[in-house]
């Protein structure tokens, strides 16, 4: 999916858009499949009872709903967050946005951008995700989580600053 165009500036340039790393939707997906394990054996199970049709229907019911509300909760509300959750690197700026009803996010120009930092422990670096760390000249170190190739993104997104800046000492 790409980031809508609307929200760029004129002649302003997507230069990278990512999502969270998947590794988030690694609970999500368990829970899918053991809900959906557990309600289809519990139900299975209900079936297999000598109760009337009238019972065994409103148990099923029961536990369909059981499922829709677990699965709605654990696992579709944590898709669409994942996916609705932008991290952009333009030609002018870092922009990240998230949420689903409630939307967030913040710009921070190139311009204002001092130091960019990740980290990534050891399950990180066999993912090849980690935390971007961006410092500005106006606000505390901001943090974002879980950015697939980070030191790609480190990269890439220094090599921007210093060609935002023009500076002498640019990389490229």
């Amino acid at each position: 999916m790409s980031y809508p165009e609307n929200v760029l500036a004129k002649d302003e340039q997507v230069v990278l858009h990512r999502h969270p790393h998947w590794k988030r939707l690694i609970g999500p997906v368990l829970v899918l499949i053991v809900a959906t394990a557990a309600a289809s054996f519990v139900a299975a199970y209900v079936n297999s009872l000598g109760w009337e049709r009238t019972a065994k229907t409103v148990v099923s019911l029961v536990i369909l709903a059981i499922w829709l509300v677990l699965i709605g909760w654990l696992t579709l509300w944590p898709f669409f967050t994942w996916w609705t959750t932008h991290f952009v690197i333009t030609d002018r700026r870092v922009m990240f946005r998230h949420g689903l009803l409630t939307r967030t996010g913040i710009d921070i120009p190139l311009a204002r951008i001092n130091s960019v930092e990740f980290r990534h422990g050891l399950l990180d670096r066999m993912l090849r995700t980690g935390t971007l760390i961006i410092e500005s000249a106006s606000q505390d170190p901001l943090d974002f989580y879980d950015i697939p190739r980070v030191e790609q993104v480190h990269a890439l997104l220094y090599h921007e600053v210093f060609d935002t800046l023009g500076s002498e000492e640019s990389p490229s």
